[in-house]
This record gives C-alpha cells, structure tokens and sequence, in this order.
C-alpha cells in the first residue's frame, strides 16, 4: 500500500507511550485493512525496538483477526457449516498465511485410500475398522492427552504435518472423513471427554421431540480409535458418579464442536501475555449461533 502521510504519521505514533492514543492509532490503523501489513512488516524489519515490534506484531494479529471474525461470521450463516473450514479457520487463528491446498489434498488422500476399501457388504464395526487401520495404523496419526502447553495439538494444519493431535484435533478428523465417506459417525459429548459414536445408517438426525431416545451403536475414541460398548460407557459414568441421559449421547452440530474448539483452544493462552488470545477465541466461540431447536446442539 502507498504509504500517505497520514499512515505515515500514524505510524510515527506506534510508539507512543500513552496507550489510549495507541489505541486509538491502533483502531485507525486497522481501519485500512490487510493491504497495509506490509507496510507494517517493513517497519518491522527496520525497527530496533522490540516494544514497538510488539506493538506492530500486535497490529498485523489484530488485521488478520478482523478477517477471520467475518470469516466465522460468513461459515456460520451458511447453509451449510462444513467442518473441514471450520477447522481450517481455527488454525489461521494461529498461522494467518496458512495455504490450505495441502490440507485438502492430505484430506482427499486419506478419504480415497479409505474408500478402497470400504464396500457395501461391511458392517458397521467393520466400516469403522477400515476408517481406523487406515488413518492410526497406515497413516501413522498418534493420539496425544489434551495438553494446553501444545496448542498446535488442537490444529488441523500442524495434525496432518505431524501426524500427532489431541482427542478433539483427530476426533474432527473423524468426523470429517466420516462425513465424506457418508458412515455415520458423529461426535458426543460424554462429560470430560470428546468422544465418537456410530449410528444406525438409517438414523434420522433431523428428528426433535422429548421422546427421541440417542442410542448410538457403539462409541470410538479419538486419541487411539479403540471401540468401546454400551456396557464400557455405563461403567465409566458410575466410576465418574453420573447419572446417564440421552443428552450425553446426543450428536453435536458442526456448530457445536466447532465452538468446543475454540473454547479448548483458548485454554492454551491462559497467561497474562497471551490473555488477549483467549478472549479473541472466546469471542470467535459466541459468534456461533446455536439453535435450541436442532436436534444436534
């Protein structure tokens, strides 16, 4: 972008000590949108400072951050929420520049060589051992425990480069595959964990009345895709001292796994330099309307 006076002058106030006037320069600044970031990164580059290269690392955070909170608000009102994206726009939190062609091409790999061998004859036991062997065990992908000193863990891009998430990086990787290999395997929200479930195929995840009863068909952890029963999922709510109801095994939205990210996510910057992280995720988080009337929120 052209530098004018006025950038220039604003740009001269950056290291003002005063910050409402820096917040005011900030606002100012921001107002021209991402074409002045390299602007900002030239000034970078030539500044010794490293307060004021805070101060200008925290302007271009906060140019891509306006971006990406249309972006979320764009994914929200659209017809369809697709996970994929969602994650997507959950990592350009952390990599702005994130160039999302590799991720689709991993994505395409793994949904093609899943697709080889999955046939019409499979039960769905059998469905969901295929989708497992090959993306643990042909694919190498490690299950970590959630960790909020990684939070490149939660992180479809840093995931597939990898090859190691946390429960909710490779549960949405799940799902996404499901998704596109039309199994129908949905994510529940069992207390304290994010785990998986398998539904009938003929499931019917548009109905919404008090009498619906959610009995998946058995459950699948992400961290490892070890499979799990009715009667290992009964054990665990005695050993935890909950009582079972159908909204612990009732399939959550793209919606609402999407806002648990960003909540998990925003764990990872619990500390006084990065708090402004955390409330930026939180805020991603609220932008996401749910519907109470769905019968998947």
């Amino acid at each position: 972008m052209e530098e004018t006076k006025e950038i220039s002058a604003l740009f001269h106030l950056i290291d003002d000590p005063d910050n409402e006037v820096f917040d005011v320069v900030s606002t100012r600044i921001i107002d021209y949108g991402k074409g002045i970031i390299p602007n900002l990164e030239n000034l970078w580059e030539n500044t010794i400072s490293q307060d004021i290269q805070e101060r200008i690392e925290l302007l271009i955070h906060r140019l891509h951050y306006h971006d990406l909170t249309t972006e979320f608000e764009n994914w929200n009102k659209s017809n369809h929420q697709d996970l994929l994206t969602a994650a997507l726009l959950t990592a350009k939190f952390q990599y702005p520049d994130l160039t999302t062609a590799q991720v689709y091409q991993e994505i395409e790999k793994l949904r093609r060589n899943i697709w080889l061998e999955l046939n019409s004859y499979l039960t769905p036991l059998e469905q969901v051992n295929v989708l497992t062997s090959i993306l643990y065990n042909y694919y190498n992908l490690k299950g970590t425990e959630v960790a909020y000193q990684a939070p490149e863990e939660f992180l479809i891009n840093k995931q597939l480069e990898t090859k190691r998430g946390n429960a909710f990086a490779n549960g949405i990787l799940y799902v996404i595959l499901a998704e596109l290999l039309d199994i129908p395997v949905k994510a529940v929200s069992i207390p304290q964990h994010f785990v998986l479930a398998y539904f009938k195929a003929d499931y019917d995840f548009t109905r919404h009345t008090e009498e619906v009863s959610y009995r998946p068909e058995f459950f699948i952890d992400p961290a490892s895709g070890q499979v799990f029963t009715h009667k290992d999922v009964e054990t665990y709510f005695k050993r935890i001292n909950v009582q079972p109801a159908d909204v612990y095994f009732k399939p959550l939205s793209n919606k609402r796994i999407t806002q648990m990210l960003l909540e998990e996510f925003s764990k990872c910057f619990d500390d006084e330099k990065n708090r402004y992280k955390q409330q930026e995720l939180l805020a991603l988080s609220r932008l996401i309307t749910i519907d109470p009337a769905s019968p998947e929120e």
